[in-house]
């Protein structure tokens, strides 16, 4: 199997395919390409070419509505020109109704009568085709008109309106549709020179299967579309069929049926043209919808022509297997020419191919073969194999430079690397020892400037004690205070010398409770705490003791305290938690001090232990935190600082950790 692996991957990347597969481009790949194109444009300039049909269709069948609406009035008003007319009008009434019913049936109106021009504004008759014909002018629109106002007209044609709509999207109830869509028109009656009434007639057009079978005749002429009664029209009430020629089933016309709803937003609620494929009751149509007006303007229904899709996708068919059989005999055809012409490149190519492999896997002696052939192949394989030789007695040159100078480079690698070593170490003990200098004198100057106040301090306080005698002990606890915290100046600036001169000062620390320690903390910086009116929080849990001295812890979180406060500026919160936490295997206890201000500078998060380094420039010495880490790094533990994020990643504030080993481990 893994033999058969290899051969395939020999096969797949030889030269013999890479050329068969260029000789054979052209036809497997260009020709595919340009005949898929070809289709595609074919299609679309197709498709275009049926769309452009329906739009010529619906416009023809928008055409003979316009001229049935114009011989309508036509009619009307020759008729109401005539002697005959003005001789009705003038006789009884019997032979009015004769008269009427006689013109109504071959003039092909549903209804005829004559308003007097009194009547023309009468509640009912105020239509706008009335209004323009007492103006003068014979016109015809499409109107729709209520069961009562048919029947009143002409008795019995709303029966002939009405229209039971067909279940359908979705519905389980039949509705029915009482109004009818007619055709309109009027045209003014003149006698001795004035206008003294209005001649209207009308024609329905619900289930007015002759209208909608001339106008079928009228558009679809063209046997290839109307042929075997393809070609559809139907009139719309709204989105109802009214008067169609699609079929149902068993001959039956779908009357009573609705169109689709993305046919009824564009054409009816967006009044647009539909001009496009759309499904017709129970196939696909080549189909075009024109919304159609009422006297007043509004959007009353639709004009609908279109023919059945399926022959033309079954002739697009076969189209397209015509022309991949065209395809596929050209490329059986043509195939053993190109590849009989690319034979003669083939063997010598590879031969080239085979000499490069050898080369490249480290045969620098691999040649290609003598050739009797003299074309342009076999003058690139003497190229070639001239190259090789030079390539060859370079190889050996370079390989001898490259030893040598490898062992160069080797020796001065070395030297550079300790001179760097020696260099970075000196480095960082000229900035150690600058800064621990610096450090040294300032607390020297700061322990003499403090202690002449300190004793000053003292001195007076033990006069107020001999003074007020035993009236003294009423303020007792405040001298005392004073007292504990004279001593504490006085052992903080102890320590600051023991942090400048280590030295000259040995380490006694001992087991110390850490909870104690820090609500002494606390009282401390109250007032601190307080005139910023920061909140604190505090959650401390049970931990083992550990060998701190506890002045220098006093000091460490003293000053953790008074930076978070003044990172907070103005309210805020504070929260000191306290608990057992494991380090590298060691129990401990960890201290961590959070805040709610803006967090540490990500470019200044790594130098906020540096001596010297602060971000309250004309404040701060810079000093505080430098002492801390020195502080805590000598009784063993570790103290280090991180942004504290939200959910959605933004800084709520900075957290400082302090961990210090048990006193027991």
């Amino acid at each position: 199997m893994t033999g058969l692996r290899d051969r395939a991957r020999r096969m797949l990347s030889s030269v013999r395919l890479r050329l068969l597969v260029l000789a054979l481009a052209p036809l497997i790949i260009l020709m595919p390409l340009l005949l898929l194109i070809g289709m595609a444009r074919w299609t679309a300039d197709y498709d275009a070419l049926l769309i452009a049909n329906v739009e010529s269709d619906l416009r023809i069948a928008d055409q003979y509505l316009t001229r049935m609406m114009e011989n309508a009035s036509g009619q009307l008003q020759a008729t109401a020109r005539t002697v005959r007319f003005a001789e009705v009008l003038a006789s009884t009434f019997e032979e009015q109704h004769r008269f009427f019913t006689e013109s109504r049936g071959s003039l092909g109106f549903d209804f005829l009568y004559y308003l007097p021009s009194a009547a023309a504004k009468a509640p009912g008759e105020d239509w706008p085709v009335i209004a323009q014909a007492m103006q003068g002018k014979a016109t015809a629109q499409i109107d729709l008109m209520s069961a009562e106002q048919l029947d009143a007209r002409t008795l019995g044609l709303a029966v002939q309106a009405r229209i039971n709509e067909l279940p359908g999207r979705g519905e389980a109830t039949t509705q029915v549709e009482t109004r009818g869509m007619v055709l309109h028109a009027a045209s003014p009656v003149v006698q001795n020179g004035e206008r003294v009434g209005v001649l209207v007639g009308g024609v329905l057009l619900n289930r007015n299967l002759k209208f909608i079978d001339d106008i079928n005749e009228l558009v679809f002429l063209n046997p290839v579309t109307g042929g075997d009664r393809k070609g559809t029209v139907t009139v719309f009430l709204d989105d109802l069929r009214i008067s169609t020629n699609v079929s149902l089933f068993e001959g039956r016309r779908a009357i009573g049926t609705r169109v689709s709803e993305a046919v009824r937003h564009q054409v009816l609620e967006e009044g647009k043209i539909w001009l496009d494929r759309a499904f017709v009751v129970n196939d696909w149509y080549i189909s075009g919808y024109l919304p159609l007006h009422d006297s007043f303007g509004e959007r009353v229904g639709m004009l609908y022509v279109g023919f059945l899709e399926a022959p033309f996708n079954a002739a697009k068919r076969a189209a397209y297997f015509w022309m991949i059989g065209a395809f596929v005999a050209v490329l059986l055809l043509s195939a053993p020419v190109f590849l009989w012409m690319a034979r003669g490149v083939f063997t010598p190519l590879e031969a080239m191919t085979q000499v490069m492999r050898r080369v490249r896997a480290g045969d620098l002696t691999a040649r290609i073969g003598p050739t009797r052939k003299r074309d342009e192949v076999a003058q690139v394989g003497a190229h070639l194999n001239d190259l090789l030789e030079q390539v060859q007695d370079r190889d050996r040159r370079l390989r001898a430079w490259a030893d040598e100078l490898n062992a160069r480079v080797d020796q001065r690698t070395a030297e550079l690397r300790e001179a760097n070593d020696k260099l970075e170490q000196a480095f960082h003990q000229l900035v150690t020892r600058e800064k621990l200098a610096s450090i040294g004198e300032i607390t020297a100057g700061v322990a003499h400037e403090i202690n002449n106040p300190i004793a000053v301090i003292q001195g007076n306080v033990d006069v107020i004690r001999e003074v007020l005698g035993r009236e003294a002990e009423d303020v007792r606890t405040e001298l005392d205070l004073i007292d504990d915290q004279v001593r504490r100046i006085d052992t903080i600036v102890g320590k600051l010398l023991k942090f400048s001169r280590p030295g000259d000062y040995g380490t006694f620390a001992s087991e110390v409770p850490l909870e104690p320690v820090l609500r002494d903390c606390l009282v401390l910086v109250e007032h601190v705490v307080t005139r910023a009116h920061v909140a604190v929080r505090t959650e401390f849990a049970e931990v083992p003791p550990v060998r701190v001295e506890p002045g220098e812890l006093q000091q460490v979180v003293v000053n953790l305290i008074v930076n978070a406060v003044q990172a907070m500026g103005e309210a805020g919160e504070l929260f000191l938690t306290l608990g057992p936490e494991t380090r590298d295997g060691r129990s401990g206890a960890a201290l961590r001090v959070r805040d709610t201000g803006p967090g540490v500078a990500e470019s200044s998060i790594h130098a906020v232990f540096d001596p010297f380094f602060t971000t309250k420039q004309g404040e701060g010495t810079g000093l505080g935190l430098s002492i801390s880490q020195s502080l805590i790094q000598r009784a063993g533990g570790l103290i280090s600082v991180r942004n504290v994020t939200d959910e959605a990643g933004m800084v709520t504030g900075a957290e400082f950790t302090v961990w210090l080993p048990e006193a027991a481990a």
